[in-house]
């Protein structure tokens, strides 16, 4: 496999909202190598959430090429594109989206539903992705058991159990305190170091965005080049972060 594992050119989304038209993303061009920990980074609206939607093949383009482990996803059928996601990306929400009724276990073992193991192995791989996460006793918790952390966890856990080439994480940290951010963040870095996952994390938080071995700005759905950071964004906490932001 090429250790160019994101590749696009000139991407753009368009979306219509009643007779309007919004341009999302325009001409993005960005290149992210195997063992890469990524942050997307920009002011509300400026296309990061988009740019991950389109990299998981949640969305399609309007124009421009955008090929993802060697994938060109313009190709896929929808029915191509589930087979592909479930096998190669881990996704991680902001708001957790576990399964209310479902136990810690059940829901990590849901993506596992879409593959040929029986349910016993995929109980075991369940349980072995919680421990990595350390969440080894609390298998038979349901979510509102959890604490926030412990949820954000146990998703985690369900976008690692297929053993995925990239994990894409939305603002993983959106709705937790400092305390669980920060575990949550370190367990990703643990992931990128020991694992070598490819992460790509779109965050607001500069504290965040550090735990990345590479940052990218956006603004306005462009992406600044390398270093650049968005003239309204350029505080010292910023300017700081952005020192890791070169290709």
């Amino acid at each position: 496999m090429s250790q160019t594992v994101i590749q696009t050119s000139k991407l753009t989304k368009e979306f219509l909202r009643d007779e309007f038209h919004i341009l999302a993303l325009k001409d993005v061009e960005i290149e992210i190598q195997k063992g890469e920990f990524v942050a997307l980074m920009g002011p509300s609206g400026s296309g990061k959430s988009t740019l991950l939607h389109l990299i998981a093949a949640m969305d399609r383009p309007t124009q421009g090429e955008i090929r993802v482990l060697g994938e060109d996803l313009r190709a896929l059928s929808d029915r191509e594109v589930a087979r592909w996601r479930n096998a190669h990306i881990g996704f991680v929400f902001q708001s957790f989206n576990l399964i209310p009724v479902l136990t810690a276990l059940e829901n990590v073992e849901l993506p596992l539903k879409l593959t040929n193991l029986k349910r016993k192995e995929r109980f075991k791989h369940a349980a072995t992705a919680l421990k990595l996460v350390g969440l080894d006793d609390r298998l038979g918790h349901l979510p509102r058991q959890l604490s926030g952390g412990q949820e954000q966890r146990v998703a985690i856990a369900r976008a690692i159990v297929t053993d995925p080439d990239l994990i894409l994480t939305d603002e993983p940290t959106g709705n937790l305190d400092a305390n669980s951010a920060q575990e949550v963040l370190t367990l990703l870095s643990r992931l990128n170091r020991e694992y070598g996952k490819t992460i790509v994390m779109v965050t607001h938080d500069p504290h965040a965005a550090r735990f990345a071995s590479r940052i990218r700005y956006l603004e306005k759905g462009e992406l600044l080049p390398p270093g650049q950071v968005p003239a309204d964004w350029a505080l010292p906490g910023m300017l700081k972060g952005a020192e890791s932001a070169s290709e």
